[in-house]
């Protein structure tokens, strides 16, 4: 809808001082720095920016340019259970470089359990200024979003600490974790005052334009959370080739390490041939 930061801002009414509003647009990720205006007074003040696995340095050099026209700037590693130490104290460099705003850790394909939040936690929690807030965003593949935010919410720091969420868990695949959820979680526990009544309304508004939820937990999504592989092998394996749930389940145990991550419908067939099945599109 919106094509530049320009556009967008126009709209952005002014917020209160405590209640920052921030908007999002999808910008393609080789959009030249050029093409973006040094930030002023009225414009979005913060962009949220998923890293290119396949491109970090590049992806990161694109958030520091950001950094240095005056955005806030929240850095999205995607599927971060992917990244080495090394890659993480990479990340942990860059947002100390550059003053990020927030460095998060994303659970892209649903298969964090408490354990990885604490450990990715205590990893970023080491390494980074202490003005850096540290941020969860999680995928609900494994029914494990809202826990996860719990646990991630438990770990005691001084350290500001940020948590996404959409209204009904709206995302792709399995969903994010519900707004309403932590929201009340966060009044009752946590003593804060987010206004639930209107988190309500929006359920309604959103509820009564779909005849049906495009996400949320299915058997289909969650095998491939077990196995820790990309969620779409599982829909193309079910949806293009008409596999039973044992089937699928039997494909992705032990999936290569140079598949495990990357979906492609020519990885599917390569993952078909490694385990010896001739593929067979659904009639």
């Amino acid at each position: 809808i919106y094509q530049t930061l320009e556009a967008i801002s126009e709209v952005i009414p002014a917020g209160e001082p405590d209640h920052r509003l921030y908007a999002a647009l999808y910008r393609g990720p080789d959009v030249p720095l050029s093409d973006i205006p040094a930030w002023r007074k009225g414009y979005v003040e913060g962009t949220r920016v998923i890293l290119r696995y396949s491109e970090l340095k590049k992806s990161l050099d694109f958030c520091a340019g950001l950094a240095e026209k005056g955005y806030r700037v929240f850095v999205q590693p995607m599927l971060t259970m992917r990244y080495t130490d090394e890659e993480i104290r990479m990340l942990v460099d860059y947002a100390n470089g550059m003053d990020a705003y927030a460095l998060y850790f994303v659970d892209s394909y649903g298969y964090m359990e408490s354990a990885d939040v604490h450990s990715l936690f205590e990893k970023y929690d080491r390494g980074l200024k202490e003005d850096i807030r540290i941020g969860f965003h999680a995928h609900n593949n494994m029914n494990l979003a809202f826990a996860n935010a719990r646990s991630f919410l438990e770990i005691p720091t001084e350290r500001k600490k940020i948590v996404d969420a959409c209204i009904l868990g709206m995302g792709q695949g399995a969903g994010n974790l519900q707004t309403e959820l932590i929201a009340a979680h966060l009044n009752r526990d946590y003593g804060k005052n987010y206004h639930f009544r209107p988190i309500l309304e929006l359920c309604d508004l959103i509820g009564k334009h779909l005849s049906y939820n495009l996400w949320g937990y299915s058997v289909m999504r969650l095998i491939p959370a077990l196995h820790r592989a990309a969620y779409k092998y599982a829909v193309a394996l079910r949806t293009h080739y008409g596999f039973s749930y044992a089937q699928i389940d039997e494909l992705l145990t032990d999936i290569p390490e140079d598949l495990r991550h990357r979906y492609t419908p020519d990885n599917t067939l390569e993952l078909m041939r490694r385990k010896g099945i001739v593929p067979r599109e659904k009639e």
